[in-house]
This record gives structure tokens, C-alpha cells and sequence, in this order.
């Protein structure tokens, strides 16, 4: 007999979470480690668990993330996106609650690449009259 899980997958700049929830009383584990271990910055568990407060989860579920690339806040994004879309799958009826919070939008923004003939993405050199 197998566990029935919910899975949604989120991303944020170049990070990407799998998240996995299953009925439980708030056991949550990122990349093997307590949430709490592999999230060191002051109210980043705050952020990742705010889908769960809004759909009133919070101590009901257990989550499994599997998260990678980018760095601390990316992976942050990455793992309330899919968060909120693991949630959606449990119930359906959160969607308006999930939108109203901004919880089911991708953020597109990422790093604007360098271009040629400028120091950084828009950086000039320092201009010279002689």
C-alpha cells in the first residue's frame, strides 16, 4: 500500500522545488534536512510555510522538498511556489484564496544578461572627453 501524496513543482529565478505533501502533524524536510537547518535566514521558513497559514494546513501536513540551483532567496520562491501548487492539487477550492495571496504566480524576473560593449548588464565605461 502506497502513501498518497500531492506534488507541485515551483520555480524562482534559476531555482526549482519539488514539493511533495502528505497528511502528517508538520514534519518538514528540504533536501534532507529540517526546514529550519537548510533555511538559516531569519524569516525564511516564514515565507516558504505562508501557503499553508492561508489555506489553514499549518501543522496538518508533511512536506518533502526537493530543491536545487540558484541561491538562498530564489530556492525560497522556488519552494512556496510549488508549495501552493502541491496545495491546489489536495484541494482545488484554495485556487482564489491562493491567487488573492499571489502564491500561483511565476515571478519571471531573473538576472539580465550582460551586454557587449558595457561593464554589466548596464553599466557603461566611465566616458572621457580626452
Amino acid at each position: 500500500m502506497s502513501v498518497q501524496y500531492y506534488e507541485g513543482i515551483g520555480r524562482r529565478k534559476t531555482s526549482s522545488a519539488r514539493v511533495r505533501i502528505v497528511s502528517g502533524s508538520g514534519n518538514y524536510i528540504v533536501n534532507n534536512k529540517p526546514i529550519e537547518e537548510y533555511f538559516t535566514r531569519l524569516g525564511d521558513t516564514q515565507i516558504v510555510l505562508e501557503p499553508l497559514q492561508t489555506a489553514g494546513y499549518e501543522g496538518k501536513l508533511d512536506m518533502s522538498v526537493k530543491v536545487q540551483g540558484g541561491g538562498v532567496s530564489g530556492q525560497v520562491g522556488a519552494v512556496r511556489h510549488g508549495l501552493a501548487r502541491a496545495l491546489l492539487e489536495l484541494e482545488p477550492g484554495l485556487r482564489p484564496v491562493m491567487r488573492a495571496g499571489g502564491y500561483l504566480t511565476r515571478d519571471a524576473r531573473m538576472k539580465e544578461r550582460k551586454k557587449p560593449g558595457l561593464k554589466r548588464a548596464r553599466k557603461a565605461p566611465t566616458y572621457t572627453k580626452r
